[in-house]
């Protein structure tokens, strides 16, 4: 089951926080979340799953960013979120993709417990300018059936910015 948008609102300040808040984000069964003013690109030609990748920050100005084709960049929401008995859910915007813009495609997936920013992986197909504080994508949130563990130590979690690929750390834990 997914929750309305009336129910998101009806959990807000105890199990789902998004801070901050805006009544005109909230869809029927959705909030869409902005897109914080820092991107992170990776310095590296070839990037190494078992080594950290350098990266390099850009801000993105008031009058806009051109982002281009063949680069991964990674943001941030402006809203930092917490959950507590759902799994949160993100995606982009369809107006967004209709602009041949990539958010979030892979890692859409949260875990119940999960309190942070999230972090998006953006790409583009054509060049496309940019805006800081744009509804970029949307939460959701699912119910979860039966017990379950609670995400609490998660690389990711309780992070305070755009977080780049910590996959080395598995590597590491072998």
């Amino acid at each position: 089951m997914i929750l309305s948008g009336l129910e998101i609102k009806k959990h807000l300040g105890k199990e789902i926080i998004i801070d901050p808040f805006d009544e005109k984000c909230l869809n029927p069964n959705s909030y869409n979340l902005r897109l914080h003013n820092e991107l992170l690109v990776y310095e590296e030609e070839i990037l190494d799953m078992k080594k950290p990748n350098r990266t390099r920050k850009i801000i993105i100005p008031e009058d806009g960013l051109v982002l281009e084709p063949g680069r991964l960049y990674l943001g941030r929401t402006l809203e930092y979120t917490k959950t507590e008995g759902y799994v949160p859910m993100l995606e982009g915007r369809s107006s967004i993709g209709r602009l041949g813009l990539f958010i979030h495609v892979t890692a859409g997936f949260g875990d119940v417990g999960f309190s942070g920013y999230w972090t998006l992986e953006i790409h583009c197909v054509q060049p496309i300018r940019i805006y800081p504080g744009v509804e970029i994508c949307q939460i959701y949130y699912h119910s979860i059936e039966g017990d379950y563990v609670k995400y609490y130590n998660g690389k990711y979690q309780n992070n305070k910015g755009i977080q780049p690929s910590l996959l080395y750390l598995d590597f590491e834990k072998k």
